[in-house]
């Protein structure tokens, strides 16, 4: 039982905690090599020689994907989440996870099984704050899943039923934040107020295990200091409510390196964030976590479209924002871009152009600018990079234009976070 007269209202009592940044290390059952790669080819270069490809092939870097992924590991304080809605290929999580990824934060039952299949050790969270009954159920019957996001009364009170009320439940507090430091901002769908999260707060520590806060400073965060403003909304929430937090989750927004976008190193994040954590002293004994996608894996991937026809400086692609390049047009990313010509040279001199995608929709353009050589023309192949992050994700089959041809390639990427001083 509870006892009142020895903790504060809205306290549980737990055990005394020794402070706890990273979880213990987990060993991993990974497949094969042999059965997660593709054709590997030295570079992207080499693979157009020999394929001539006539639709868009997907270029996977596994060495820029496990290089990235220690590098955050390395110093990250805590235990590093990677979003699977970034980039859910096999291969992908595989590559992960040989570099040391052991926790995932899924947002569906389809990724809970993707994770379960390629992953059967991994520790996955369910951090999506509305969720189906079915989906929580199967969750937490199936797959043993016990970390659940929430972030409205209605949501703790479907978890509670359709678990049976258990008292095995590590539950997670969605705060909406401010997100004006960020290229795509995040705030406007999930999250509940800060001026409405206390009593959330309460109740949910009394309904569980174990009690988190999480929020998402948005996409592309280009100004770690978000991240100390974020902790210090929490720091100041803790001592309005006197709850005691068993683990701070601080999402992601980790961002990745763009043409006209270059955010500062990921050290100054890691510094940032170290500076945040000491905010308040409750952060101290918890459990650390972040949500890094885009930041672990936009380097990693890159595609290579063919030029179907020239219109000036609108090129005419077999690959658009029903495919890979979503981000290219609803979002209005520019991406880094290199034209390639097996026979024959091209200029040196460069020009601005645009893209049209293959699909009948006027909407599938990409304004761009995209910088290349002034005569590409018909049958040039163009790789655009940055795309290991929502690029295969967020491909359809509309019109029938869909190719899931997807090869390894050994060379760097064409932009890359690792040379950011």
């Amino acid at each position: 039982m509870e006892n009142s007269t020895s903790e504060p209202p809205g306290r549980r009592i737990i055990s005394k905690l020794a402070p706890l940044h990273k979880s213990p290390p987990t060993k991993v059952k990974l497949p094969t090599l042999e059965e997660v790669s593709p054709r590997t080819y030295p570079s992207v270069d080499s693979m157009v020689h020999e394929m001539r490809p006539d639709m868009p092939v997907y270029c996977l870097r596994p060495a820029t994907i496990a290089t990235t992924a220690k590098r955050f590991l390395k110093t990250f304080p805590g235990d590093v989440l990677y979003a699977v809605k970034t980039n859910p290929d096999h291969r992908v999580l595989t590559c992960l996870a040989r570099a040391g990824i052991r926790h995932y934060d899924v947002a569906s039952l389809a990724e809970i099984k993707l994770v379960a299949d390629v992953l059967p050790d991994a520790h996955m969270y369910f951090m999506h704050p509305v969720k189906s009954r079915e989906a929580i159920a199967s969750a937490y019957n199936d797959y043993g899943i016990r970390d659940f996001s929430l972030d409205s009364h209605d949501e703790l009170k479907k978890i509670l039923e359709v678990t049976g009320h258990a008292d095995d439940l590590n539950l997670y507090i969605r705060l909406s934040i401010p997100n004006d430091k960020a290229a795509y901002s995040l705030s406007g769908k999930f999250g509940v107020s800060l001026e409405q999260a206390a009593s959330l707060l309460i109740a949910t520590r009394n309904a569980s295990n174990k009690l988190g806060i999480c929020f998402h400073v948005g996409s592309q965060c280009m100004n770690p200091e978000a991240y100390i403003a974020s902790m210090q909304m929490v720091a100041d929430l803790l001592v309005q409510t006197d709850v005691h937090l068993d683990m701070l989750d601080i999402g992601g927004g980790f961002p990745s390196i763009y043409p006209g976008m270059t955010p500062p190193p990921l050290a100054q994040y890691m510094k940032a964030i170290r500076k945040g954590l000491k905010t308040s002293p409750a952060f101290s004994h918890c459990q650390v976590m972040c949500e890094p996608g885009r930041a672990l894996v936009a380097e990693g991937g890159s595609t290579i479209a063919r030029v179907e026809l020239r219109k000036g400086n609108m090129l005419y692609l077999n690959e658009g924002i029903y495919g890979s390049l979503f981000d290219a047009g609803f979002v209005g990313f520019n991406f880094p871009v290199k034209a390639m010509r097996p026979e024959g040279a091209l200029s040196q001199n460069v020009a601005e152009f645009s893209f049209f995608g293959p699909t009948c929709d006027s909407m599938d353009a990409m304004k761009g600018p995209f910088y290349l050589p002034e005569d590409i023309a018909e049958g040039d192949w163009i790789e655009i990079g940055q795309l290991g992050s929502y690029g295969v994700t967020m491909r359809t089959n509309f019109n029938g234009f869909k190719s899931d041809t997807t090869v390894e390639v050994g060379d760097k990427p064409l932009l890359s976070m690792l040379g950011v001083n």
